[in-house]
């Protein structure tokens, strides 16, 4: 009854997350070229033509870039809300209407044996969610591109074993660094992006609920941030509360060109 969890990439340059049990295999996003995300999973023993469902955060160009070439040459079904189709269908060329499945709301959702639910979250998109993944007693969950973090996403998330959250930028090098002002504005604001103080008491507040052993920092900013400053802001507010890393959590980061750890959550 294992559930298994790898994000291929993670960042504004593309995404994609790999959410498995042994016998149901899920990505979540396909921000990235068809060829990066097949050898990616091969790398790791992962025949892509085994893969059950592609699952969409949102319809901006890093995160479903790849969803119409998966799903022509790897006959990969895609599960989408309705806004979020009608969004992004004029994007991705053109696919095969069985492979699709279309919902008002993705909740209590079984892919083989894999149950998905998911919450609405706030970002500048038509209907951008968040994802939960469960498996047996073990549970993934999955939160980027959000400007702040709602209490139905809490409760959905504090049961989780892994929790992936978005530590997108150190607020000061943002204020400071080259972007123009709208775009600070709009990564600042509520439909924008978690700062790593956001990810940190984020974090605290899922992982006080008691059950979550792994936290992934994802989307990191290339130009406001540093995966050692986005690492050791979020480490020392746990380690303010008492939540050890190493001891009492397991704290890791996710890249923008490369694949990270996979976790086997047993």
């Amino acid at each position: 009854m294992s559930l298994y969890f790898c994000s291929l990439a993670s960042g504004s340059s593309g995404n994609c997350q790999f959410i498995a049990s042994d016998k149901t295999k899920l990505l979540v996003d396909a921000g990235m070229s068809g060829r990066y995300i097949k050898n990616s999973l091969s790398n790791m023993d992962v025949d892509i033509n085994h893969v059950n469902g592609i699952l969409l955060t949102h319809e901006h160009a890093d995160h479903i870039s790849g969803v119409g070439v998966l799903m022509r040459r790897h006959r990969i079904p895609l599960y989408v809300t309705e806004k979020t189709w009608e969004a992004l269908k004029h994007k991705i060329g053109e696919i095969d209407s069985a492979l699709l499945h279309v919902y008002d709301r993705i909740d209590n959702l079984e892919i083989g044996d894999i149950l998905v639910q998911s919450a609405r979250i706030s970002h500048d998109a038509v209907d951008p969610l968040c994802y939960a993944f469960m498996h047996g007693h073990k549970k993934v969950a999955i939160a980027t591109d959000l400007g702040t973090i709602s209490d139905e996403v809490v409760e959905k998330f504090k049961d989780s074993d892994l929790l992936m959250i978005e530590s997108n930028h150190d607020i000061e090098m943002l204020k400071v660094g080259p972007y123009p002002m709208y775009l600070k504005r709009r990564i600042l604001s509520e439909y924008g992006h978690l700062s790593n103080e956001d990810a940190g008491y984020i974090s605290k507040e899922i992982i006080e609920f008691g059950k979550v052993k792994h936290v992934l920092l994802a989307h990191l900013s290339k130009e406001n941030n540093f995966p050692e400053l986005a690492f050791e802001t979020v480490r020392g507010i746990l380690e303010e509360a008492g939540i050890r890393d190493g001891i009492d959590i397991n704290l890791d980061l996710t890249y923008r060109d490369k694949v990270g750890k996979t976790y086997k959550l047993l």
